[in-house]
């Protein structure tokens, strides 16, 4: 059910995943495993790309396109696809960074929940100059269990020390979405209306449709989408301006 115009939900944090959301890494991350898997004999169509690689743990997707293989022949193909996406330059999604930074600069608690990984992250976001805005990163090595459970985003939570209800969560997978909701935290779908069936309060093409405003009761931040349908307060920290 989608909320009625002018909801508003009032938080204390926000946690960002990455790929799709912080950085435009969906080109990346298909031409990598198409270009390991056709060197193992194996051409994916764009269904399969879609079903198999977008919003899943690499083991997941590797088991699903080579389902024949060996574990330890798995192991190695995923790696190659590890490889290049760690050395693969990274652009931020549309508004992304620049609103990271400034939810940061307001004392706004942020972590990241990711089904990636130390190497990669460091490579992606350091090289957009995001790496200190996160409190706390969970990454693929960090849950036993990913997306779409709760775990990455639970994990999270409870390294910024709060209550997942509290926290507002930008995915832009249909796994990640639920994973937030299931987790019981705000979702905001980066992306199309999938993102909204799957639980996202709205979905927005990227952050640069948010409108921001820095003020009002206690100096929240808020965000709203381009509808005026949903709005988001964020609670702001002591060393806000």
């Amino acid at each position: 059910m989608q909320p009625q115009a002018g909801t508003r939900y009032e938080v204390e944090a926000v946690v960002f995943d990455m790929d799709g959301v912080l950085i435009d890494s969906r080109p990346v991350i298909e031409e990598a495993w198409r270009t390991v898997a056709r060197r193992h004999g194996r051409v994916l169509a764009d269904p399969e790309v879609e079903e198999y690689v977008h919003g899943r743990t690499g083991d997941q997707t590797v088991r699903l396109i080579f389902p024949d293989h060996s574990d330890a022949d798995r192991k190695a193909i995923w790696a190659e696809v590890d490889t290049v996406e760690e050395e693969a330059p990274y652009r931020a999604v549309a508004g992304a960074d620049g609103l990271a930074t400034r939810l940061w600069r307001a004392g706004v608690p942020i972590g990241l929940a990711t089904s990636s990984w130390t190497r990669k992250i460091d490579n992606a976001l350091g090289g957009l100059g995001l790496l200190d805005v996160f409190r706390v990163r969970v990454t693929r090595d960090d849950v036993e269990r990913g997306k779409p459970h709760p775990d990455p985003y639970l994990a999270a939570c409870r390294g910024l020390g709060i209550r997942p209800q509290r926290a507002l969560v930008f995915e832009d997978s249909v796994s990640g979405v639920r994973s937030a909701v299931a987790a019981g935290s705000v979702c905001v779908g980066i992306g199309g209306p999938a993102l909204v069936e799957a639980g996202a309060v709205v979905a927005v093409p990227d952050f640069t449709a948010l409108l921001v405003e820095h003020g009002g009761a206690g100096g929240a931040i808020t965000l709203t989408d381009p509808d005026g349908r949903v709005t988001v307060a964020l609670a702001v920290g002591p060393d806000g301006d």
